[in-house]
């Protein structure tokens, strides 16, 4: 059978007949660096590529690609971030949370609003305090400062007066269902709640209701916490630019919050919600948190479902908490855990009980840029702190990162970018830069990258020699090999620095300082426990944004002068 081959015996005497009909497109080759083939090679996968590859190519994109997000039909290659197997079984034990005893009501709702998850907990609890009241603070507070910080895609007051009123029913029948039980909370705006738009913060889906409960969502509402917004996502989870504008931070509202779960870091910083909910693929929890001030864990990769949520790359996205302190993100994840049965990369991990974490008992690692004060304290706690560095021969960790989010991003918006909807994006040096280029990136050299990161990831595990390290949560490097391999960080503020080219002596604007706390896959207990011992003897997250006040001779940009719409 003639396979149309132009081999070493014909290749002469086709080339010029095939020259005719397939013009080599010598400049494609390069592109894929695959220049080293003869022109009579490239003739022959041109060929190939018209009558074999691009008919098979445009019957897969016909069945899985006409729809863009990645929210149906995951790809069956999981990834798996657990450094040893563990026996598969349903997570069951709660953790064990302290008790505030003595806890009074402050007397203003600002004071209200800065309270901790779990001290708001306990004023629910002791019926100090109704969760439509609690409500309506924070409610209050969104429709006032987000259009300053323009942190706020959807007020949900509908849902949420609806949430808090049935959590009050239930305490008042007796029935507590945990620290999280009437606290009100945020969702970054990927993340799909049914009758409200879920926008990906793009203008492109600005009016997109997904009529889906997404799994984290489930979690939240059956532990009784109260939706009472949709917070801005940077669009389609690049940074912090969207369809509305772009998201500021609190403590430097002249200065933009970075990463896209813009809105979550803003809105928890600003005292517009408790907590709120973000996700990361690579820095999109880290930096925001990081910039805007707040506690932020990235959890072990696949300790929380992502059914429902737009995704970017399925072995890389992560959905966690931004609160006020260490405490409260342990109680958030405690809710928002274990195996969702629609999220193939979803696990029951087997983690222990931060708040009963025994640190004299562990041996931790601070790196060159570890704050020192952190390093300090823990030390005097009796941590083992020793220096340390995490040895690896990978030195393409960032590309690897770059190949997997852009080529697996392009997977699930292939129809977006075809229809020429990228056009329309609100940054056009970003996704739109970067998807095109991954168009060019061959499967051959997308998984050397796979195998790339499999290398890293197992020289990571030889040389995680201590329980935890103390570490810059900013450095890029670390956010790529920390996404790469799976390893939960928690974020916390550790102090403040004056901003550069201040507008007067006197302004209260800030820089926020933070360090990052790494542990292994499935030790994010580890990480919560000593970031938890740091914040009980230091109060840098108890500081507060200058919203209202920050300084006579500083400008306000986008002044509130009306209500967010509901």
């Amino acid at each position: 059978m003639d396979s149309g081959k132009l081999g070493p015996k014909n290749c002469g005497e086709h080339l010029e007949q095939a020259k005719n009909e397939f013009p080599v497109c010598k400049c494609g080759f390069d592109m894929l660096d695959a220049g080293f083939f003869n022109d009579c090679k490239k003739l022959e996968i041109q060929k190939g590529a018209k009558d074999f590859n691009i008919p098979i190519i445009r019957s897969n994109r016909k069945l899985v690609a006409t729809e863009n997000g990645g929210l149906r039909d995951p790809s069956p290659l999981v990834f798996n971030s657990a450094w040893k197997s563990q026996e598969a079984k349903r997570v069951t034990d709660k953790f064990n949370y302290p008790v505030c005893f003595g806890i009074q009501i402050p007397k203003n709702d600002e004071d209200i609003a800065f309270m901790s998850v779990l001290e708001l907990g306990q004023l629910l609890k002791a019926k100090l305090i109704t969760s439509e009241e609690l409500t309506q603070i924070f409610l209050n507070r969104l429709k006032r400062y987000s259009p300053v910080l323009e942190s706020v895609i959807t007020i949900t007051e509908e849902l949420a007066f609806q949430q808090a009123k049935e959590a009050d029913q239930v305490l008042a029948k007796g029935k507590y269902l945990g620290p999280l039980h009437g606290i009100p909370y945020g969702l970054k705006d990927i993340i799909a709640v049914p009758d409200y738009p879920t926008t990906w913060g793009s203008k492109s889906f600005k009016d997109q209701v997904i009529d889906v409960e997404a799994w984290v969502y489930k979690r939240l509402k059956s532990a009784g916490a109260v939706l009472v917004a949709k917070l801005v996502s940077g669009s389609l989870a690049y940074d912090d630019t969207w369809f509305g504008g772009r998201t500021r931070n609190p403590w430097n509202i002249e200065e933009f919050s970075t990463g896209s779960s813009a809105g979550p870091a803003s809105s928890t910083s600003a005292g517009l919600v408790p907590f709120a909910i973000g996700s990361e693929t690579v820095g999109s929890i880290t930096y925001p948190a990081t910039r805007c001030g707040v506690t932020a864990l990235r959890p072990t990769f696949g300790a929380v479902g992502r059914t429902g949520v737009m995704s970017i790359s399925e072995s890389l996205d992560k959905l966690g908490p931004l609160c006020r302190s260490a405490a409260d993100c342990a109680a958030v994840l405690d809710a928002i855990r274990g195996k969702d049965p629609d999220d193939l990369s979803s696990r029951d991990i087997m983690l222990g009980d931060p708040f009963s974490v025994d640190i004299t008992k562990l041996t931790v690692g601070y790196l060159e840029d570890a704050d020192k004060e952190v390093v300090g304290v823990l030390k005097s706690k009796g941590v083992n702190m020793v220096p340390f560095n995490l040895n690896y021969t990978v030195d393409s960790a960032q590309g690897i990162v770059s190949f997997t989010m852009d080529v697996d991003m392009l997977a699930h918006f292939d129809e977006w970018q075809r229809s020429n909807q990228d056009d329309e994006f609100e940054a056009q040096d970003q996704w739109p830069l970067e998807l095109r280029r991954a168009r060019v990136i061959s499967a051959v050299d997308y998984i050397q990258a796979q195998r790339g990161r499999s290398k890293l990831i197992q020289e990571v595990k030889e040389n995680f020699t201590v329980d935890a390290f103390i570490g810059d949560s900013g450095d890029w490097e670390k956010v790529c090999v920390g996404n790469l391999v799976g390893m939960p960080v928690v974020v916390i503020p550790t102090g403040f620095k004056k901003i550069s080219n201040a507008p007067s002596d006197d302004t209260r604007r800030k820089t926020t300082i933070t360090t990052g706390i790494y542990a292994p896959p499935d030790h994010d207990h580890v990480a919560l426990a000593l970031a938890m011992a740091y914040q009980s003897v230091t109060n840098h997250h108890k500081q507060r944004p200058p919203i209202d006040n920050i300084g006579p001779n500083d400008s306000i940009p986008n002044p509130p002068s009306s209500a967010v719409p509901a």
